[in-house]
């Protein structure tokens, strides 16, 4: 599908009315993917300024999720990529961002944007301001709180351990005769907070790692709780490769007592849920490494340097980060704000049920618990990489091709040759 429209940003005044003089306009394509309603809400506060603004169209072509993971890399390295697109690999694509920095007032985005610029640089040489963080995200759990009570069992504290959460579940199941007491998100992200809690430090003294013991730790009880009905089998069994696959419709449908994912799912389930289940988000239970993480995320509007209108680009940039519009956006699409000015002042979510907002909430309280590792492992650039790693081996532990300690051997090998193609 693709939406047409013009927009500027009145933070670029200059550079607008040379490009409002120009003979024809300059098209800008912008590649964007939603999670709800966010390209339909870009669409519609882009619009609000074509009458006033005409030397720039923005054509917005939107995608499903799979082609900015697969398509896109592709297309930017055969030098046809768009102009500006939404994200998620903040740093693996770094090398094609455009640098907004002479673009834009870099004092105002260091000071709204703060440290998740950093997850855009690509490494700690690069200073420059590559993107624009659109979405905050925190993985956390949902679970169905109808299905304790009908048990009679009551949900765990918010210091619940893991090993907590999945007894209660399974109780909860066994009583209510539901099919699945767990399930995780077949990602490599998704499961990295929890290998943060069971110990894993993802970069050791010797750099990334996949294999030291605190992540051997989290696989070993990841892989038995496969084997012994705890988690949905076939949600990382079922698949293959590193293909990633969710379990929310399993939720949605009742058939899940507890769904570990993240924010990004609130809208899905104040929609399709509604007043079917009380389901509630109670954030990331806590290993035995004493951590209680969630893996922060997210997605971000990016440019890119292939780009024949830098200036354009970085103008339409501009005005979707400020502070006005950054702040709409978020409360129509319903998001955690990367913007710490929207943040600082709060946002009222539109259109959101009691039970969405208050799911917001508790996984905007969750943030202050994410381990420095967790922020780490977001901005490093092989993350990509290493999230492919996980999901590949690991899924061969769980079906039984490989031993953990062989899987971990085989992600060490793997994450060595990955790191050794980028030097």
């Amino acid at each position: 599908m693709t939406i047409k429209h013009l927009a500027a940003t009145t933070a670029a005044a200059t550079v607008l009315a040379a490009l409002a003089g120009a003979a024809s306009a300059q098209e800008v394509r912008f590649m964007c993917y939603s999670d709800g309603n966010e390209c339909e809400v870009y669409d519609d506060v882009l619009t609000r300024f074509e009458a006033e603004n005409e030397g720039i169209d923005v054509v917005v072509d939107v995608v499903p999720y799979q082609a900015i993971l697969e398509n896109l890399p592709v297309q930017l390295a055969a030098g046809t990529g768009p102009d500006i697109a939404k994200v998620t690999d903040l740093g693996g694509l770094n090398e094609y961002y455009l640098d907004l920095t002479p673009y834009v007032d870099a004092e105002y985005w260091e000071t709204s944007f703060g440290d998740t610029l950093n997850w855009y640089r690509g490494g700690e040489d690069r200073q420059g301001i590559y993107g624009m963080h659109s979405q905050l995200t925190i993985t956390g759990a949902f679970v169905n709180g109808t299905l304790f009570e009908q048990a009679g069992i009551e949900i765990p504290g918010a210091d619940a351990t893991w090993e907590e959460w999945a007894e209660a579940s399974r109780a909860v199941a066994e009583a209510t005769g539901t099919p699945f007491p767990m399930a995780i998100d077949r990602s490599g992200h998704r499961v990295a907070g929890p290998a943060i809690s069971y110990g894993a430090a993802l970069n050791g003294p010797d750099g990334p790692t996949l294999s030291d013991e605190g992540f051997t730790a989290f696989v070993e009880q990841f892989v038995e709780w496969h084997n012994d009905g705890t988690i949905a089998r076939d949600v990382w069994a079922g698949q293959g490769g590193a293909t990633y696959q969710d379990a929310a419709q399993e939720f949605i449908n009742g058939e899940l007592v507890f769904y570990y994912s993240g924010s990004w799912q609130v809208g899905r389930m104040d929609e399709q849920v509604g007043d079917f289940f009380d389901w509630q988000v109670v954030g990331s239970p806590c290993g035995p490494a004493g951590a209680c993480s969630g893996m922060p995320g997210g997605a971000g509007l990016v440019g890119f340097e292939q780009t024949e209108h830098p200036e354009a680009v970085a103008a339409v940039l501009d005005f979707l980060a400020s502070e006005e519009i950054y702040a709409e956006v978020t409360a129509r699409t319903r998001n955690l704000p990367g913007h710490l000015g929207v943040a600082e002042a709060g946002v009222e979510f539109q259109d959101a049920s009691p039970a969405a907002s208050e799911a917001l909430s508790a996984f905007a309280a969750d943030l202050p618990d994410v381990a420095p590792a967790a922020f780490w492992y977001q901005g490093y650039a092989g993350n990509r990489a290493m999230f492919g790693i996980t999901v590949e081996r690991v899924s061969q532990a769980i079906v039984g091709e490989l031993t953990v300690d062989e899987a971990m051997a085989r992600a060490a090998d793997d994450l060595e040759a990955a790191m050794a193609e980028t030097e």
